[in-house]
């Protein structure tokens, strides 16, 4: 730490003092994932790969931008700094260069280790800057702020898979002190995280803190509003799964009161686009009407997009956009890129629509008829399916790993699966037995 800051700051592992400053700020932050590697962009259509992979820097760039303007005391980081060893320094060069801003402007960090960067897994280091302060994995530690009065107690993850509640092992409440806990857990469970570190709302409640700054779930929650106990999100989201606005809170406390608020910080957005295609009668009407949600939603930020589009509906049109749909794909990419430039990219288009209900293929007659009508009383009938994917239940077993827990991929268990499978099976016969109408 520089000469202003400790001028501000008197910084000490497991002091005990009395006092304390009566208003401060700081940011609480978590899973920044920094130089997160983005595996397989390559093989999406278009993707703007280098701005993704440069996305959690740029983050991480806002975070600091935002930390001085807004002169915050301190600056939280609970857990998955990076997302494992680094492939090289530069990673944690980038890191360093960034804390040095903030050293340079008295804002000291504290950081506890996740399980993507415990102990165990991260085998490069460097120094880390004077006023940048990493929680030892071995036990709890606390570190005081004497000028604020904050005790921040925390404790990083030894290795990637720990299981344990870590937070009955934190200290009680050092009083006269606003006392932080820094954690990384799963709290109460997630089905999208693995179950580390898990606790109790009650069991951290019982520690008597002011606050509870944690981390490793990705998406922005309050578990508890007194004492505040909260997961930020993570910084920038990496994929489809983590849509939305990602950020960090910056968090104010007054006479013992807390207030919360939180702020953006991504630089690229990734959304979900649900278009109901039930009244096109065309492939062209069905075009127009994703454009016009995709634009809708283009016009809500000036964050570039990356863009899921799902199509769903009774729609006429379903055997014509069924039997190609790489087509369908092909046309809404290319119009993005007219209407939008590079604002928007379309990660992937999935069509999820059914026939009308009035359908019919009376006039297609014969064994056509007989095959159609086969389908439909299959993908209806839940002990036909079960009996479908009997049929092919050895092939299955037969297919490489890879292949069976690839994206897309249906068990012959699946019976919903299998229906869908039959919905697209459905258009691509009566396109090739020349009956699309």
């Amino acid at each position: 730490m520089n000469a202003n800051a400790r001028r501000f700051y008197n910084l000490r592992p497991f002091a005990v003092c009395s006092g304390g400053g009566a208003m401060f700020s700081f940011i609480h932050a978590a899973d920044i994932h920094l130089d997160s590697p983005m595996l397989r962009l390559e093989g999406y259509v278009g993707a703007p790969v280098d701005r993704i992979r440069q996305a959690t820097r740029r983050a991480l760039d806002n975070l600091v931008r935002l930390a001085i303007a807004e002169k915050v005391d301190f600056v939280l980081i609970s857990g998955d700094l990076y997302d494992g060893d680094w492939k090289d320094y530069n990673t944690g060069l980038y890191f360093l260069s960034r804390m040095a801003q903030l050293t340079e402007a008295a804002i000291p960090v504290f950081i506890i280790a996740g399980n993507h960067d415990a102990a165990n897994k991260m085998t490069k280091s460097l120094r880390l800057p004077e006023g940048v302060h990493r929680f030892d994995w071995r036990r709890p530690a606390t570190f005081l702020i004497e000028e604020a009065g904050v005790a921040i107690h925390g404790q990083s993850f030894p290795s990637g898979a720990l299981t344990r509640d870590i937070s009955s092992d934190y200290p009680a409440a050092i009083k006269g002190y606003f006392n932080i806990g820094m954690l990384h857990t799963c709290a109460t469970g997630s089905s999208d995280h693995d179950p580390y570190a898990p606790c109790s709302v009650e069991g951290l409640k019982t520690k008597g803190y002011d606050y509870w700054a944690l981390g490793h779930i990705h998406k922005r929650q309050v578990l508890c509003e007194e004492p505040p106990i909260l997961f930020p999100g993570n910084l920038q989201g990496r994929s489809i799964r983590e849509t939305g606005e990602k950020g960090c809170l910056l968090v104010r406390v007054e006479n013992g009161r807390v207030g919360h608020e939180f702020f953006p910080l991504n630089v690229f957005c990734w959304e979900r686009c649900n278009v109901d295609v039930s009244e096109a009668q065309t492939e062209s009407g069905v075009l127009e009407k994703v454009m016009e949600k995709v634009s809708a939603l283009a016009s809500q930020t000036d964050l570039p997009l990356a863009v899921r589009v799902t199509i769903g509906g009774a729609c006429p049109a379903h055997d014509r956009i069924n039997s190609d749909p790489e087509r369908l794909a092909s046309l809404i990419r290319a119009e993005t890129i007219s209407l939008l430039r590079d604002r928007v990219w379309i990660e992937k288009v999935r069509v999820n629509t059914s026939p009308p209900p009035s359908e019919d293929f009376e006039g297609a007659g014969g064994p056509v008829e007989l095959l159609l009508n086969l389908i439909e009383e299959i993908r209806g009938d839940p002990d036909q399916l079960a009996e479908l994917g009997g049929w092919v239940s050895d092939l299955w077993d037969k297919l490489p790993h890879e292949v069976r827990g690839g994206e897309g991929a249906v068990s012959p268990k699946d019976k919903d699966g299998l229906s869908r499978l039959l919905d697209e099976v459905r258009p691509m016969l009566v396109t090739r037995l020349g009956l699309s109408k």
